[in-house]
Parts: C-alpha cells; sequence; structure tokens
C-alpha cells in the first residue's frame, strides 16, 4: 500500500508539466518530468536493481531515496483508532546511511544516465497493535499504518561516485582504514567497513597495504570533490497534517 509519505514526495518532485504515475512498457513511472524518469523509493534500493538497469539503458532516471531523520512515533488503540501515545523516536537518520543502500545497488550506480537523489525528512509513523495469526508476531507488536511527511530538510544529489567523497570525513589521513573512518564520523566500525567496501567496489578508493590485518586504502581513481561541487536540488519544506 502506498503511504502519504510516497505520495508527498511524488508531489514534490512534480514540477510544472510533469506526470505522475505513467506506464512505460512493463514499468509504471512514479514522475515523469520532460525527458526524465523520476522513481521514489523508500523501501530497499535492491527491491529497484533490475527497474532502473532496464530503464537507464535508454532513458535519464532520478531515483529518490528519502532517509529518516526524525521520526514522531504515534500509536492508535486499534486500526483508525483513537490516539493512545505520541513521542519522539530515539532513532535519528543520517545521510551516511546511503551507504547501507548502496551496498546493494553498487552494480546500478553510478552510471552515467543515472542521477540519485537523498531526501532528508522527518516523519510521522502512524501504528496500531498487529493481532496477526502468524506464531512470531510478539504480543502488543505493532503494524505501520501511514507515514506522513512533516518536512523535507535537505536533498543531495549524487551523480558520479565522487560525489560520495563528500560523504567521507574531510581529515581522513592517507593511507586510512575503516577505523579512521568510525573515529571521524563517530559510528561503529562495522558500518565504517561497509563504507570503505563501497568505495572499493566503486573504483573511488584502492587498497595499497596492510597495517598487520588492517587493510589500508587511498582515494583515488576519481578525484575527490568538495561539499561544494556535489550537485544539490533547492530545498523546499512541507507539512503534512497529522
Amino acid at each position: 500500500m502506498e503511504t502519504s509519505l510516497h505520495r508527498a514526495l511524488k508531489q514534490f518532485y512534480a514540477t510544472e508539466g510533469a506526470a505522475i504515475e505513467v506506464k512505460l512498457g512493463r514499468y509504471r513511472i512514479d514522475v515523469v518530468r520532460g525527458d526524465e524518469l523520476v522513481e521514489i523509493q523508500h523501501g530497499s534500493l535492491a527491491a529497484i536493481r533490475e527497474k532502473i538497469l532496464a530503464l537507464a539503458a535508454e532513458h535519464d532516471v532520478r531515483v529518490v531515496k528519502p532517509i529518516i531523520v526524525r521520526k514522531t512515533l504515534i500509536k492508535r488503540a486499534k486500526r483508525n483508532g483513537k490516539i493512545v501515545e505520541r513521542r519522539t523516536s530515539p532513532k535519528r537518520g543520517m545521510i551516511v546511511d546511503l551507504f547501507d543502500e548502496l551496498i546493494y545497488f553498487r552494480r546500478v550506480f553510478p552510471h552515467p544516465r543515472l542521477v540519485l537523489d537523498v531526501v532528508l525528512v522527518d516523519v510521522e509513523e502512524w501504528r496500531y497493535p498487529g493481532h496477526g495469526r502468524r506464531r512470531w508476531r510478539r504480543k502488543n507488536a505493532y503494524q505501520v499504518e501511514d507515514q506522513k511527511l512533516l518536512e523535507v530538510h535537505e536533498v543531495r544529489s549524487f551523480r558520479t561516485g565522487a560525489d560520495l567523497t563528500t560523504l567521507l570525513p574531510p581529515e581522513l589521513p592517507t593511507p586510512f582504514h575503516s577505523g579512521h573512518v568510525a573515529e571521524q564520523l563517530g559510528i561503529a566500525r562495522s558500518f565504517a567497513q561497509r563504507i570503505v567496501y563501497c568505495l572499493r567496489e566503486m573504483a573511488i578508493a584502492r587498497q595499497v597495504g596492510k597495517a598487520g590485518n588492517t587493510r589500508l586504502y587511498e582515494l583515488g581513481g576519481i578525484p575527490p570533490t568538495t561539499p561544494d561541487d556535489a550537485s544539490k536540488t533547492p530545498t523546499k519544506k512541507r507539512r503534512r497534517a497529522a
């Protein structure tokens, strides 16, 4: 079922003259604006790999990946029932969370006809008690009824592998290892290892040696860019009633 968040982002990208929900061959496209196809994917990018590869073979494509910065959880007594709890989730999304998706999208991006937009948003997530028959369902487990867009903080556009270097710490040593990335970004070492893996697979970084069992890397093959070089789409804010 389409969420309110997905519908709101379609409207966000539907500039004047754009068409929404267009059938193109065996695919349905979220937004078509001029010669560009826009696909909004809140779920895993892995789910649309084959679709995007097929579309980008003949068209300019923009994939939109929202990352939730702040989430307000709203619980109902039952589906469509009264609200019994409202609180802010302690979990905060960051733009570097993109690398968790790129692990499964690295054979698609970068591509000369593909732009990847990361949209940082605040949302409300409406939940109700789930009473399914599945044995694994926990007591008092909740199901998501809807997600509603509250605000768009920023849109960052990535066209090349080099654009991704703007997400790295500015003072990485040469050579560097995943521990440096983890320390400077304030993230877990395991997450930093996934980031470095993506950089290596996209030929943005190359291994240049080892220090004990730790692999050392240098950025190479693609010139690093500065944050100002990475293309940005003008931001705008939207509010949605609860």
